[in-house]
Parts: C-alpha cells; structure tokens; sequence
C-alpha cells in the first residue's frame, strides 16, 4: 500500500514537473505563442468566427504588441463585424510597426473613403501609386476615390489601368461600365457591362445592371432577358427576381409584378429576404395597407425573425395602428433595451401620439450611442417640425440625406421645405432624387412639375405631369397641378378643366375646388365661384376646407363679414383644431369691430393649438391696439420660444419693449435682427426707425420712418413717428406737415397731443 501511495506521489510530481517545463518553454518561446494564436485566429476567420477569431488575434497582440500581422488581422475581423473604428486603429498600427505592409495600406484607404475622409485615403493611395505601380487593386481604389470625389474622367483613366495590368477580371469591367453610365456613356457601358458577364456568366451583379441600363434606355425586352438570365444563375437569390418586378412596374404593369412576386415568394419558404420581397414590393409602391396586411401573415409564420417584427412594427405605424405597434414594440425593447430600431420606432410611436418631446429625448439618446443613425436624424427631424422649430428640422434631415442619400422621405420633407420657403430650385434638386431613388413613384415627377411651374419652365413641367400620371392616371394631385400649369399659361378652359378633373376624381379635395373657384375669379365672376362653392358644400356640408373658402370669398369679394365669419365658425365648429379656420375667424371678427370675440378666438385657438404662433401674433396685437404692453409682450415671447428666429415677434416685441421703456440696446438689437429677415416690410423699418429715435439718432431714424410711409401713407403711427423724428432733428416745417398729415388721417390718433408739443418746441 505504501509503495502503491508513493508511485503515485511520484507521478504526481513528474506531471508536475512535466508541466512546469511546458510553461517554462513557453514562456521561453513567445514567438511560437503569439504565433500559434495567429493561426487558430485565421482558423475562426476563415470559418466566419470573428468574434472568436478577434478574441485570438488579440491574445497575439497582448503577448507581442508589436506583431504586425496580429494588428493586421485583427483589422480583417473588426471589419467583418462591422466596426470599422477598430479597423482602422489596427490598419494603422499595422503600417506604423510595417510602412511597407501595402494591403494594409489599400484596405485602409478603402475604409477612409467608406467613411469619406478623402484626404487621408488620398495619402495612402499616393504612397500606394509610387510603392506599387503594377498593382490593379491600387487603381480601382484610386477610380474608386476619384468617382467619390467627382472626377469621372481620372476614375475612367483609372480603371482602364486597372483593366492593362489585369484583364479578365469581370468586377473591374462591372465598375467601368458604371463610371460609364455615370458620364451618360451609354454605348460604352453597354459594351463593358457585356464584356463583365462574359468573362463572368453567372455574375447576377453584372446581369442585373446590364438590366438596369436597359431599363434606363427603355429597351424593357433586352432588360427582362437580362433579369431572366440573373434568375437562371442564382436561384437562391431573391434580387434579380425583386428587379424583374420593378421592370413590370416601370412598364406600368403593377399587377404582373405582384403576381410574379407571390409565385417566387414560394420558391424561398426559408430565406428571409424571398419571402420577404411580396411586403417589401407593397411597401416600396406606397400600398401600407396591403403591405401590413402581408406581413401580419409573415408575422404568424415567422414569428422569430426579427426583421419581419420590425417591418411589421413600422408598417403598423404607417397605417396609424398605434396601439398594436406600441405593444409588439415594447416587447423588442424589453428583450433588447438598447436596440436602435425599437428606440426609433418608439419615437415614432410618441411623434404620432402628439409627444413630440419624448421623442426628441429618445431620439438624442439613439444618437448619442449612433450618430450616423439616418432615420433617426428623419425622426428627429419630424419630431421638431411638430414642435414647430423649422431650422433645426431642416438640419436633421439634411443629416439624414447626407448620411443615407438614398432615404427618400427625408428627401420628401427636404421638398417639403423648400414648398414652404418658395425656393422652386431647391425643390427640384429634391424631386429628381426622389425619382432617381423611386423612378417608378408618381410623386417626384409630380413635384418637379411644381417646381418648374413655379419657375415658368413650361414645357418640361407638361413632361413631367404627363409621366406623373402615366405612373398613377387617377391621381387628383397631378391634375390640380395640370391646372395650375394651365393657369399660368393663361390657357383658362383648360385650367378648368383640369381642375374639374381632380374634383370628380376626389370631389372632397379643397385644392381641386379652390383651382375651379380661381378660375371664375379670374374671369371676374365671384357669383359663380360662391354658387359653386355652395354647391359643392351642400353635398359636403362637412368638409371644413370648403367651409373656409366659401369664408374667404364672403369676406374678400362681397365684404360680407357676417357671411364669412359663418362659414369660419361652422368650420371651427366641425374642427376645433383647425388653426386655419380658427385665425380666419378671429381676423373676421377684429374686422367688424368685435375685437373682444376676436381676442378671445385667437387665446382659444392658443390652447388647441400651442405650437401655431399665429394665434400669439393677432393676439399681441390686439393686446398692442389697447396699449396693453404687458399682455402684448407675453404673446410676443411665447411666438420666440416656439420659433426664437420668428421676425415678426422680434420686431412687435421690440417695439413694445421701446413703448415700455425698455432696455434700448436689446430692442435695438431685435430690431435689426427683424429688418434684416423682412427687408421690405414697413414695419420693421418703422420699428427700427423708433430705435434709433429713442437713441437719438435722428437721421437713420429719418429714413427709415420715410421708408415706411412710403409704403403706406395712410399710416398714421407712420406719420406720427416721422413727425416726431424731423421735431427731434430740428426740421419744424416739415414736422409740422406731418401733424396735418396725422390729423388728417385720424383725428382722433392717440399722440397728436404729443406731436404738436414737439413741433411748437421745434420752432422755438
């Protein structure tokens, strides 16, 4: 037993021994460690392990930091997993340990420009050019950045270098032919499109672009051969299938597109993206509805693909099924907290609920983790228009186009915008992006038309309605803006017809009876235009829009106030909400004299509608008409903290603050501020002159009181200021003829008294 026992010591302590010696070799052998680290890391890397494979390349690193190719590798791993910061610390620590490492070098070039940091790609390409002049992999890189950078004819010098040094390569042929497109070489691109599938048959990229160019040029049988042959050689593949579609659509052939999508959507029972491409197809035509409808089936099939949840999730938002999106979604953000889509999708959520703020803080936080989140800049963007901040707005979804050109509801609200600002090239720029993302959507024709209405480009808006209702011919929108072209081509039975048109098609549609009323206008025929508009009300009495320009036509053509002021109030009635209805009403009632009613309108209108500044502008100045500055004030104050870049708020607020006896310096400040956004307002140039009065600067004040009565010489505040300014400078005669001219107007204006003190003092 004992010698039994001592055996076992003994082997135990050999083991041991054994052991000890293993480490101390390693340990005396780390080349031989970090290398074999290196080598089960590439052994992951090659089995699509990259969290595995970064784990080894890193214990490589950790035992010898300056191991080139560990750093190299280590990049491979962190680009396949999509973090690109990683990459490019360990690209440039490769190169740092290894100037001569030049892969190292063309893959970090190539990610530089991925995040678009040209001048530093262009460092390494030049270095790339001198070190490797015979390398084709350089060349494409250097077309690729010179096509980033605009410069198509280098690009196309380059890639035909790139070709020199290794012709049979298809991909290179692929970017040729699309730097050829790119410069409208249409034959060109055709013939290096061709020589790609050719020295690649199978390539479904090379055959589904050479369709793409087909379809472009309208050779639609030539691009549906191509889709054709894209299908044969990758079955598998859903994308040549989801191009043919387009193709059926492009031929306005919607129904076949959606049929062959329903019949290839059974050829991929479990590819999520084939049977996806049905939903997707719906979604992409604007059809939420069907769209929802499919993926609620999708949903039921495939319960744990996560995309379909979240297309899901989205489309159940679109179509305003709030509830049902807030409770799927709040279980993705309970299984996942920080996932950015359920974080935007939320936003969302609280954007259509009319909380706007939380979405902003929800938002934020999104961005704060993913700056480069392009819908969540959209989001964002939306969420400040409802709060009604415009610039900031904007710039959100600038952000997101800049970040994702091809998000096309961002380029939408950017049209949006540029509707509102009357800035017709910019809303071009706009429409031909959202019909080169969405060439087969009626919409961004349409809102070229617009914009080339707007600039009197006739004959190309005509093209563009035409090809607008070539892809949707029931469209009422396209035909109010048909009649609208008609208009300003002064051709009026055909306006009226066209307007006609989108009555019949939509017979509720404001804009389609608002163009048929313009038209009776024109022609000076307000009788026919009220008994028109009487009509159409008295098969829609509750169309609150008709109800509004029955109101305007009552109080502009046949100065019936107590006529208009019904039509507001049974629109008001029929929409508390409706701000429109709600100013017009308060403006009616001021006009009669009924400034209490009116005043009392407009603080109502305030609380149904907090974030429309119109309300706070007529109710400060009524508050102004009273000499009530305090209550002026407030109103002026809530529009700059709703849009603090509001002019008119700045220039009453000014105004009253001066009234008031005011810090002089800030209103003088606003007052610029004011003149310099409403150059040709009179008022800004009255409120402005009134700050350089209470500077005693007379004469700037001088010329900009004169500026102002110019503009309305019936003004009698105008006058009075003016008068007060030659009194102040010392011009008696020409005081006193603006006190004549304050009488004259109003008898009765509530500083004459004032004024005739200040031209007996001028006299002296």
């Amino acid at each position: 037993m004992g010698m039994a026992k001592g055996s076992r010591i003994q082997c135990a302590v050999a083991v041991v021994g054994v052991l000890l010696v293993f480490l101390a070799g390693c340990s005396r052998n780390p080349n031989e460690k970090k290398q074999k680290y290196l080598e089960s890391g590439q052994r992951y890397l090659d089995k699509g392990q990259y969290r595995e494979a970064e784990i080894q390349f890193q214990n490589a690193i950790q035992v010898d930091s300056r191991f080139a190719e560990a750093h190299y590798k280590l990049a491979q791993a962190a680009t396949k997993l999509g973090d690109g910061q990683t990459a490019v610390q360990e690209l440039s620590a490769t190169i740092q340990i290894q100037p001569d490492h030049y892969k190292a070098q063309l893959d970090l070039a190539n990610l530089l420009m991925l995040a678009r940091h040209f001048s530093e790609a262009k460092e390494h390409l030049d270095v790339l050019a001198e070190k490797q002049p015979d390398n084709p992999e350089v060349y494409i890189a250097r077309a690729d950045y010179d096509a980033a950078t605009n410069n198509i004819p280098a690009a196309l010098a380059d890639m035909q270098k790139a070709l020199q040094l290794d012709p049979k390569r298809s991909d290179s042929y692929l970017s040729l032919a699309l730097l050829n497109a790119r410069g409208q070489q249409w034959d060109a691109a055709e013939a290096n499109f061709k020589k790609a599938v050719e020295l690649n048959p199978k390539s479904t990229s090379a055959l589904v672009l050479l369709g793409n160019l087909y379809q472009s040029r309208g050779r639609f049988p030539e691009a549906e051969q191509s889709f054709r042959q894209a299908i044969a050689s990758a079955t598998d593949d859903p994308n040549p299938r989801l191009s043919l579609a387009g193709l059926y659509v492009a031929e306005n052939k919607p129904a076949q597109a959606e049929e062959f999508l329903r019949q290839s959507k059974k050829d991929f029972p479990n590819n999520s993206e084939g049977y996806r491409m049905l939903g997707n197809f719906y979604y992409g035509n604007n059809q939420f509805d069907k769209a929802a409808t499919e993926y609620a089936s999708l949903y039921q099939e495939h319960p744990k693909d996560m995309v379909v949840k979240k297309n899901y999730i989205q489309l159940l938002i679109l179509i305003d099924k709030i509830d049902e999106a807030r409770k799927l979604n709040d279980e993705v953000v309970k299984a996942k907290p920080e996932d950015p889509d359920a974080q935007v999708y939320k936003a969302e959520i609280e954007i259509r609920s009319g909380k706007a703020s939380d979405a902003v803080t929800t938002l934020q936080a999104v961005l704060k983790n993913d700056p480069d989140n392009a819908v969540a800049h959209y989001q964002q963007g939306l969420a400040y228009a409802q709060l009604g901040d415009a610039s900031r707005s904007e710039a959100q979804w600038r952000s997101a186009v800049q970040l994702r050109p091809d998000l096309v509801e961002a380029h939408r609200a950017l049209a949006g915008v540029a509707i509102q600002r009357g800035d017709a090239g910019g809303l071009a720029q706009e429409a031909d992006q959202i019909i080169a993302i969405q060439p087969a959507a009626p919409d961004g024709y349409l809102l070229r038309a617009v914009a080339d209405i707007d600039r009197k480009q006739f004959a190309t808006a005509d093209d563009y309605l035409k090809r607008s209702l070539e892809k949707e011919p029931k469209n009422p929108a396209a035909y109010v803006q048909l009649g609208n072209l008609r208009m300003a081509q002064n051709r009026l039975a055909e306006a009226q017809k066209a307007y006609q048109q989108a009555l019949d098609l939509d017979p509720t549609l404001t804009e389609a009876l608002g163009g048929v009323l313009n038209v009776d206008l024109v022609q000076k025929q307000p009788d026919k235009a009220i008994a028109t508009a009487r009509a159409q009300l008295s098969k829609y009495p509750k169309n609150v829009g008709f109800h509004i320009m029955l109101g305007q036509m009552l109080m502009e053509q046949k100065k019936d106030l107590a006529g208009a002021e019904a039509e507001f109030k049974q629109a008001s009635d029929l929409d508390n909400r409706n701000s429109e209805a709600l100013v017009k009403l308060g403006v009616v009632q001021n006009a009669r004299g009924a400034t209490d009613q009116a005043l009392r309108t407009f603080l109502e209108g305030s609380k149904t509608n907090p974030r429309e500044v119109a309300f706070y502008l007529l109710a400060g100045g009524i508050y102004e008409s009273r000499l009530d500055w305090d209550h002026a004030k407030q109103q002026y104050q809530k529009v700059l903290e709703i849009q603090s870049d509001n002019p008119l708020a700045s220039n009453n607020l000014a105004y009253v603050m001066l009234q008031q006896g005011g810090n002089v310096d800030v209103a003088f400040a606003m007052a610029q501020t004011a003149r310099q956004k409403l150059p040709d307002n009179p008022n800004t140039a009255d409120t402005l002159g009134w700050a350089f009065y209470h500077k005693q600067v007379y004469k700037s004040a001088i010329n900009l009181f004169k500026e102002a009565v110019k503009k309305e010489p019936d003004n009698a505040l105008f006058n009075y200021h003016l008068g007060l300014a030659y009194a102040k400078n010392g011009q008696a005669a020409l005081a006193k003829q603006q006190l004549d001219r304050v009488v004259k107007i109003k008898p009765n204006f509530p500083g004459v008294d004032e004024l005739r003190q200040a031209v007996a003092e001028a006299k002296g």
